[in-house]
């Protein structure tokens, strides 16, 4: 089993944009504690495998250490750490992706510390 993380941005963009449907969200979200091979990959940084995953019109990015989903087996899953860091919609899925490759290049995984 996985463990997920919601930046704090993130958490409070997706409750104002989404209001009442927030929780299907958060729901979508979660269910990667189970299943976390879930999502799209969009590309590797410095080990770092960055992901997204749909609702409706919208991508919801997260990133996982890719090595580590590589070497483990399913017992050792406990120690996988997911952490969704951003949204966007259709219409700005390249700049998003461009901003996560960005802080990952520089910051790495902590520039997305709350």
């Amino acid at each position: 089993m996985a463990k997920v993380t919601i930046v704090p941005s993130l958490f409070k963009q997706i409750k104002k944009k989404f209001k009442a449907e927030s929780h299907k969200i958060l729901d979508l979200i979660k269910t990667l504690e189970d299943n976390p091979d879930k999502g799209k990959p969009i590309g590797i940084i410095g080990g770092i495998l960055i992901k997204e995953l749909k609702y409706k019109s919208f991508r919801f990015y997260f990133i996982i250490e890719g090595n580590t989903l590589r070497v483990m087996d399913k017992s050792l899953l406990t120690e996988l750490l997911i952490k969704f860091v951003r949204m966007s919609d259709k219409n700005y899925q390249k700049q998003t992706i461009n901003e996560i490759r960005n802080i990952l290049i520089k910051l790495g995984p902590e520039g997305f510390s709350p």
